[in-house]
């Protein structure tokens, strides 16, 4: 007599949903604050537009001690360390080791960029949120001390700045995901800029060209509340170059790259 056995089918095992998009920039944004460096960093932000404001409260006119100035002389210091937030947020990943784990658990590399990237832009963001503050805080002083104490304000200024610093950010997680190295990164993204100002200074074959590259040219009328169209087509030309160019070839770097 012969015995037929049957193999029990094996069980179907449910697809596990990855983390969505959300939850992933989400998990950036803590990432940004679970070092000592981006602890100190993003503390210093808020420090250093903060000084930018008292120092002007002490030493600057009377009559120059208004709301625009106040915040507007606060973007460009604080522009300074925002590409070094950047560096950071893409660098980390390789520097502490955390690749291997970040790309076990979410494989779509790009995923993972795209939250750092959004990361980053709030964190930019939220600077310019920042600046605001501490101009307001500066013109109530202002006014009790003796100082102007004028509220006018273009809020298109403000758009600008959430552009302006925007860019900075960006500019710095371009060079961050291009080398994958945060010192070559910092000292790539502060040294290949001034060169570059400094040799279109010097040329005059390079005042030209510097009209469309120079990121410290093209991006100055974003400071002020009018920008020409003129001024946004040199300006987008320059971030091909200092932008898109990097984030393009480090991307596919960071798909390409062996992780141990």
């Amino acid at each position: 007599m012969t015995t037929v056995t049957t193999t029990p089918p094996a069980p179907v095992r449910e697809a596990v949903p990855g983390p969505s998009l959300a939850r992933l920039i989400g998990v950036e944004l803590r990432k940004l604050g679970d070092t000592r460096a981006g602890r100190w960093l993003l503390a210093s932000i808020g420090l250093i537009a903060a000084a930018i404001v008292a120092l002007q409260l002490r030493f600057v006119d009377d009559a120059a001690q208004t709301f625009t100035n106040f915040f507007t002389a606060s973007l460009a210091p604080v522009a300074l360390l925002l590409p070094v937030l950047g560096i950071l947020s893409i660098t980390a990943e390789w520097s502490q080791r955390t690749a291997l784990t970040t790309f076990a658990l979410v494989p779509r590399r790009e995923r993972v960029v795209v939250a750092k990237l959004a990361a980053v832009l709030l964190a930019a963001l939220a600077s310019v949120l920042v600046s605001l503050t501490v101009a307001a805080a500066g013109t109530l002083l202002a006014g009790v001390t003796g100082g102007a104490g004028s509220w006018d304000f273009d809020w298109t200024v403000a758009g600008h700045a959430a552009v302006f610093q925007a860019i900075n950010v960006l500019i710095g997680a371009g060079f961050g995901l291009l080398l994958l190295n945060t010192p070559l990164a910092i000292v790539t993204s502060l040294l290949l800029p001034t060169v570059w100002g400094i040799l279109s200074a010097m040329i005059s074959a390079l005042h030209g060209p510097a009209r469309w590259l120079d990121t410290s040219i093209t991006m100055e009328p974003l400071l002020g509340p009018d920008v020409t169209a003129g001024q946004w087509g040199r300006l987008g030309v320059s971030l091909l170059v200092w932008v898109a160019a990097p984030l393009a070839a480090g991307l596919v770097r960071t798909m390409r790259r062996e992780v141990h």
